[in-house]
């Protein structure tokens, strides 16, 4: 058994690691790539299952609403928040298609999917990747160590050097509240 602080140092652990080993030019390729796309009016759809599908709404509320500074609503939307779809795509086709089939409905040339999974495998995650690049969207990916098969389909991949998926959520928290702050930031000085 783990005491508290065996698990908080794995957890700082996590974070150094990511500090170290994320690019921080593809942080800013993900960063710069949906502040223009969301300046220019685009969607930024973002998708993950279970923790990854509660960041997606906690992603699109931050945008939506505001995060740190008072500026214009952005056009994010969590694919993991209308259960109507979900679980009537789900219930007809399979659950592996209900965030392709939301792409395909919401997705639009120059908008951006962020495709959040901890091991990069998640069936319906490719899926609606996949749906993306039909869309001419770009996708970036939100992964675990290695990116799995997302991995694959991310213009840009952001991947936490962990296999633990508690670690990788944590990791995934601090650095789309940093996401959320800089395009904020970029938003409100822009005119």
């Amino acid at each position: 058994m783990q005491t508290l602080r065996e698990y908080l140092d794995s957890s700082t652990e996590v974070l150094r690691a990511t500090r170290d080993t994320l690019a921080t030019a593809e942080v800013e390729r993900a960063i710069a790539a949906t502040t223009a796309a969301l300046a220019a009016g685009k969607p930024l759809l973002i998708c993950g299952n279970g923790g990854s599908a509660a960041d997606a709404m906690h992603i699109a509320g931050e945008l939506v609403g505001r995060f740190l500074k008072e500026r214009r609503a952005l056009k994010a939307i969590a694919l993991s928040a209308d259960p109507a779809v979900l679980t009537a795509w789900g219930n007809d086709y399979g659950y592996d298609g209900v965030f392709a089939r939301q792409t395909e409905a919401y997705g639009e040339a120059g908008g951006i999917l962020l495709a959040i999974s901890t091991s990069g495998n998640s069936a319906n995650v490719i899926a609606a990747a996949a749906a993306a690049k039909t869309k001419e969207m770009s996708v970036i990916a939100l992964t675990g160590e290695g990116g799995g098969k997302l991995g694959a389909l991310a213009d840009i991949l952001l991947a936490v050097p962990s296999r633990s998926t508690p670690l990788i959520q944590q990791a995934h928290l601090c650095l789309y509240h940093y996401f959320c702050a800089e395009i904020e930031r970029r938003i409100a000085a822009s005119p």
